[in-house]
Formats: C-alpha cells, sequence, structure tokens
C-alpha cells in the first residue's frame, strides 16, 4: 500500500510509522487511520521487524480525531471507532512485538490514548497529554477509560478525563503515565536508540511477556500462574532460550534472532 499520510520506514529491524498531516496536527481523519492500520499488519507479518516506533511529524505528535471530517454529513461517531480507533489499538495491543510511541508534541484525545496504548511512551519535554473529549460532550476512547486508571489510578484518571487538564510530560512521568520525559532535541535519538535495543533481544520473550500483561488485566493471581506457567513453558522451548543460556555458560553477548 502507498502511503499518503503515514511516512513509513523500514531499517535495523525497527519500522517507524510517522503520522504525517502536520498542517493538521496529525489529527486522525479515516485516510490516516486506515494507513496506520496497514502499516501494523505489514509490521506483524514482517519477521524482520522486531521493534516498531510511533511518532508524529512537524509539532504535534496528533491533536486526535479531525473533527471537520467527524461531523460531515452521513459520518457516525461508533463507525469511526469500530474501523479506526478500536482496530488500532488491538492492533497494538496484540503485536508480538514492542511498540514505543515517540510523542514530539501534543497528544490530545485519541492521540494521547494510543500513545498510552503503546508498550513504552517516551515523550518530550514541550510535550503534553490531554484528555479533551470532555471540551465537546464526548466521552474517552480509543482505549483511554482502561489504560488510563491502570496507569494513574481512578481518581487521577477521571480528574483528567473530566476537568481536562493539559498534563506536561514530566508531570506525565512523574504520574507513571509515560516510561521517560527526555529533552525534545534528544526524543528521536533516545526513541531510536531504545527501539534498537528492543530489536536485538529475545522478540519471542517479550511478545509472550506482552501476551501475560494483557491477559493479566482481567484474571485472578490463581488464573495469572496458570497463565505464566504456560507462557513460560513456550519460552523454554525457543531458539533464543537456549541461545540465552549458551551465551551465559559462555561468557559472551548473545545473538538473538527472535525464534
Amino acid at each position: 500500500m502507498t502511503y499518503e499520510k503515514l511516512l513509513f520506514a523500514n531499517s535495523n529491524g525497527v519500522a517507524t510509522l510517522t503520522l504525517n498531516r502536520p498542517d493538521k496536527l496529525n489529527s486522525f481523519d479515516r485516510q490516516m487511520s486506515l494507513e496506520v492500520i496497514d502499516a501494523l499488519d505489514a509490521c506483524a507479518a514482517d519477521a524482520t521487524v522486531r521493534a516498531v516506533l510511533i511518532t508524529g511529524s512537524g509539532r504535534a505528535f496528533s491533536a486526535g480525531q479531525d473533527l471537520a471530517e467527524a461531523i460531515a454529513p452521513g459520518t457516525k461517531i461508533e463507525d469511526i471507532l469500530t474501523t479506526q480507533y478500536n482496530p488500532i489499538v488491538r492492533r497494538i495491543r496484540e503485536l508480538k512485538k514492542p511498540v514505543i510511541a515517540a510523542v514530539n508534541g501534543v497528544a490530545a484525545g485519541a492521540g494521547a490514548n494510543i500513545a498510552f496504548a503503546c508498550d513504552l511512551a517516551l515523550a518530550a519535554e514541550s510535550a503534553n497529554f490531554i484528555q479533551s473529549f470532555i471540551n465537546i460532550g464526548l466521552i474517552p476512547d480509543s482505549g483511554g477509560t482502561f489504560t488510563l486508571p491502570r496507569l494513574v489510578g481512578m481518581q487521577r484518571a477521571f480528574g483528567q478525563m473530566i476537568l481536562a487538564p493539559k498534563v506536561s510530560a514530566k508531570d506525565a512521568e512523574a504520574q507513571g503515565m509515560i516510561w521517560k520525559c527526555v529533552a525534545g532535541g534528544e526524543l528521536m535519538n533516545e526513541a531510536n536508540l531504545l527501539a534498537q535495543k528492543l530489536a536485538v533481544m529475545p522478540t519471542k520473550a517479550i511478545a509472550l511477556t506482552k501476551e501475560a500483561l494483557n491477559r493479566s488485566l482481567t484474571n485472578s493471581l490463581t488464573e495469572q500462574l496458570d497463565v505464566e506457567n504456560e507462557l513460560q513453558t513456550i519460552a523454554g522451548r525457543s531458539h533464543d532460550y537456549s541461545e540465552g543460556v549458551k551465551a551465559f555458560l559462555e561468557k559472551r553477548r548473545p545473538v538473538y534472532t527472535g525464534e
């Protein structure tokens, strides 16, 4: 697929998806959403991709939904969720590879919640996060009501959703909303270094860890212990486990293949 509103690059095991509507603060319209879905599917199918990095072009990560498109005649909010945002969030969470968000500027509404759906989020000091839905009479979507309270707790999540404050990247790090706040000029360098590090790690173990965390959200302790047993059995039969143990015993750096 040829992308018009998304930049896609694949280098050294890292696929970089850059939201590319800078004149609209990378707000999502239908075309860009479908291009992101297609790119995530391509990453899932490509064994050479072992980590995914999502960022935005220009001065924003994403301002959320393109409201001009949302209110166009014949457009239904439920269709936007069903065909655009829900598939994006599901693909990020189900992708058997780590997904990093590099938040370079404002992340509002769905833009913020897509960043929170990623496995690790880094943000420039100048970036901020805002649950802007209430300002137009909507509820948070794109998984926000699921992810945000698990990141910051119920009261902070409710406060952000109802009062819609701008949360700075520094405060977002302090509250546990993101992995790390970095100097703006260092964001992409740090994000790329992190993605490159993940790309040479044991990808299967990362995928199984991600699956275990996903499943833990609805499990009891007893059920989760069974999940750990199930997934550890798979990990213990992997090439990367054998290589990791062998490298440890031989006192050398392991060479993981993601298998």
